[in-house]
């Protein structure tokens, strides 16, 4: 076995095990609330139409956009009720995922009570039980195969999207698929996709044991089946009895250069004693928030997205200046410590192939407006959301003849393959000079300065052993160096993982070659 699959299985056990808590979690609410309004429906068709009506509306929700509608929510609720109340991580993938089990469970249930047969019930009827006792004795063991098939498809489909919920910084088994996808590491791909596919196997295989033996009376076989998924559970639950005492929790957006410094001050907290967890794949609203709520304890975001997308301010002004409003703002509205600046810029850049430059005389994002209605935009998934493209809309009369959006995993191959001709790039990216991308000039200034910079959740902002830490990082970081360790991560020969790339730029500090 070749070390990058050690490295990616390593990861599998904890992964697994919070993958199992999570869907299992939300399969057994989904139960408890199926059953009663399944058989509440038999007895009542209009509440019948209702309910399977509103299941049905869940489920043209895409899975992804449900998990996020919940952060907003729970965030709300939170601060109206004073705090309390965790929008990130487990909760609200929690109630997605119920939501997201309802239909098949529901609809089987009320299927198979329904499906009885009305000689069974007269029998029932005639034996002079009572409702309840018809219930127990008659229409639910007749019914129960058929609810079994329902629980079993909607085991499948919620561990299959279990996986999404990385992106509202829950522990799965995505995670591995989503640090795959985004540093083309596809032996982590694989990894994720092969163990949630291996664990919905096996836990299809053993719910249909327990279907079959239930159809085919066999107490011993259904308990036994039972005994198998306890046991898995168990092991599953054993993660939780450990210490989470001086657990700090770092913060990453979706893409290497994130995973690289989260690991760098990762690897600083460790050193002087702490324990680590990475939340990885949060968006740029999820994350601020999250920070300003105590859900993690640290992150590295840019001035500029602070600046347009938190503080709504569309005014450029110098980065100096800049960075000393923010610090003002993050602590006075959200308790949160701006706590200094890398010492590198990550700006989004306007990139396009050097023959289209030469061609074309592209240097500046003027000329790009005269020959953007032949080009199409290639940028990342949130780009075309943000005020910056706004600003730089209103600063230059730009008109792509389309626009597209990627992972930023598939954005520069797009541009080299042909697929766009221009595309959003981030400054700090090795793939510019590798692919010999040539950058235009924002002569007006539209994009605004986007220094990297530490934030610190209220929570930590008095903890001096953290603060101290991290402290040597501040200013320790220049571009090249950045550009360095994110293309260690984003080239595809020699690949290195996140955590090689932070090794590799915490060495370049700690001898005193200031990056």
């Amino acid at each position: 076995m070749t070390e990058a699959w050690q490295q990616a299985f390593m990861r599998v056990p904890e992964l697994l095990a919070a993958h199992v808590q999570l869907s299992f979690s939300a399969l057994l609410l989904a139960m408890i609330l199926c059953l009663p309004l399944a058989i509440w429906a038999t007895r009542a068709p209009k509440v019948a139409a209702i309910i399977l009506g509103f299941a049905s509306l869940i489920q043209t929700i895409p899975a992804l956009a449900l998990l996020a509608l919940f952060y907003p929510v729970l965030l709300g609720l939170s601060a109206l009720f004073g705090g309390g109340i965790s929008a990130l991580g487990f909760l609200p993938a929690l109630l997605a995922l119920t939501l997201y089990a309802l239909l098949p469970i529901l609809r089987n249930a009320v299927t198979g009570l329904t499906g009885v047969s009305p000689a069974a019930k007269q029998a029932a009827d005639g034996l002079g039980m009572t409702a309840a006792q018809k219930l127990r004795l008659v229409e639910a063991p007749l019914a129960a195969p058929t609810i079994m098939a329902g629980i079993r498809t909607a085991a499948v489909w919620t561990i299959g999207a279990a996986t999404l919920s990385t992106t509202v910084g829950q522990a799965s088994l995505g995670d591995l698929i989503f640090a795959g996808l985004q540093t083309q590491n596809w032996t982590l791909v694989l990894t994720g996709c092969l163990a949630s596919a291996g664990l919905a196997i096996i836990v299809d295989f053993l719910l249909g044991v327990i279907e079959r033996a239930i159809r085919e009376r066999r107490k011993v076989m259904a308990w036994g089946a039972s005994a198998v998924i306890g046991v898995g559970l168990a092991v599953a639950l054993l993660p939780m009895l450990g210490s989470r005492d001086d657990v700090v929790v770092i913060g990453a957006k979706g893409f290497s250069e994130q995973f690289i410094l989260a690991r760098l001050i990762g690897s600083r907290l460790e050193d002087v004693g702490y324990k680590v967890r990475y939340q990885d794949g949060l968006g740029s609203a999820v994350v601020f928030q999250a920070v300003a709520s105590d859900d993690i304890d640290v992150y590295v975001d840019y001035s500029g997205t602070i600046w347009t997308n938190q503080m709504k301010r569309t005014d450029p002004i110098p980065g100096d200046r800049m960075l000393t409003e923010i610090e003002k703002w993050s602590k006075a509205t959200h308790g949160v410590t701006m706590f200094g600046a890398l010492g590198f810029e990550n700006t989004y850049a306007f990139a396009v192939r050097p023959d289209d430059a030469a061609n074309k005389r592209l240097v500046t994002l003027d000329d790009l407006a005269r020959v953007s209605s032949d080009f199409a935009f290639g940028t990342d998934l949130e780009f075309l959301e943000r005020p910056e493209w706004a600003m730089v809309k209103a600063a230059y009369p730009i008109q792509f003849k389309e626009a597209r959006s990627f992972n930023p995993t598939f954005m520069y191959p797009a541009l080299s393959s042909g697929d766009v001709d221009v595309i959003s790039a981030f400054s700090s990216d090795g793939r510019i000079a590798a692919n010999g991308f040539v950058v235009l000039d924002d002569t007006k200034g539209a994009v605004p300065s986007y220094e990297a910079m530490i934030l610190v959740a209220p929570g930590r902002s008095g903890d001096d052993r953290f603060m101290n830490a991290i402290k040597p990082l501040v200013g320790a970081i220049t571009v090249e160096n950045m550009r360095e360790a994110n293309y260690k991560v984003d080239r595809e020969t020699d690949k290195k993982s996140p955590t090689q790339a932070a090794q590799w730029l915490n060495m370049q500090i700690k001898n005193g070659k200031k990056q």
